[in-house]
């Protein structure tokens, strides 16, 4: 089964999938690295997975996509206003969107769009399961056995790194992150806080694998469906 993964980060959707051929695109290059020492046996691309999706969407059999989530995020209407600290009001990123509407419509497979609850009414039916939304052509399980962490928007580094079963202090070492937004750079536990739980992400993929693979032995016994 061919699968890819867009936007990839360090994977935290990806941990639990087995019995698969992984391509995953990510345009940060240290968190590609990171990625690739962390799933060897995947093909990891250093890129624009918007257009990755365009180019190569036929090669595979499911495809997960979680696009950048902070134009979309509740935090973003929260914090929009004056001061050093606040965030600008910017239009949402319809790249989201575009995907959406583009699998929906193009895509053979099966696939899952994974983002934030927005501040907004979504303009495409979703299905929400607990902190994020899921836009699929098939249905989720309502339990995808995602875990609980405690406080998880004021949770400690230590904490997401054991949750998350990764060791996220090692990007402190790297330029280009920060532990705090008092220095520049992307911030470590936000990127901690946005990855899927790995159970979920578990949850889904099988779900997808087992309607695929129902469909191919369908149409192994009766010809083309």
């Amino acid at each position: 089964m061919k699968v890819l993964n867009l936007y990839a980060c360090l994977g935290g959707n990806r941990l639990l999938w087995d019995d698969c051929e992984v391509t995953a695109v990510e345009l940060d290059p240290e968190l590609a690295r990171l990625y690739q020492e962390r799933f060897p046996n995947d093909k990891v691309i250093v890129g624009d997975a918007h257009k990755y999706l365009l180019d190569h969407y036929k090669e595979f059999d499911f495809i997960w996509s979680s696009p950048p989530c902070p134009t979309h995020s509740r935090m973003r209407k929260t914090n929009t206003g004056d001061g050093e600290r606040k965030s600008k009001a910017c239009y949402p990123d319809m790249k989201l969107y575009e995907e959406i509407i583009f699998l929906d419509n193009f895509f053979k497979g099966k696939y899952c769009v994974e983002n934030v609850v927005p501040y907004y009414e979504p303009l495409v039916p979703a299905q929400k399961r607990g902190r994020h939304m899921y836009w699929t052509n098939f249905p989720l399980p309502n339990d995808l056995g995602e875990r609980k962490l405690p406080n998880f928007i004021n949770s400690k580094i230590s904490l997401l790194s054991e949750f998350h079963n990764y060791d996220f202090m090692i990007l402190s070492k790297i330029e280009g992150f920060s532990v705090t937004s008092h220095k520049k750079g992307t911030r470590i536990d936000k990127i901690a806080r946005n990855l899927v739980d790995y159970e979920a992400g578990k949850t889904i993929f099988d779900t997808a694998r087992g309607i695929i693979e129902q469909k191919t032995v369908q149409t192994s016994l009766f010809g083309h469906l």
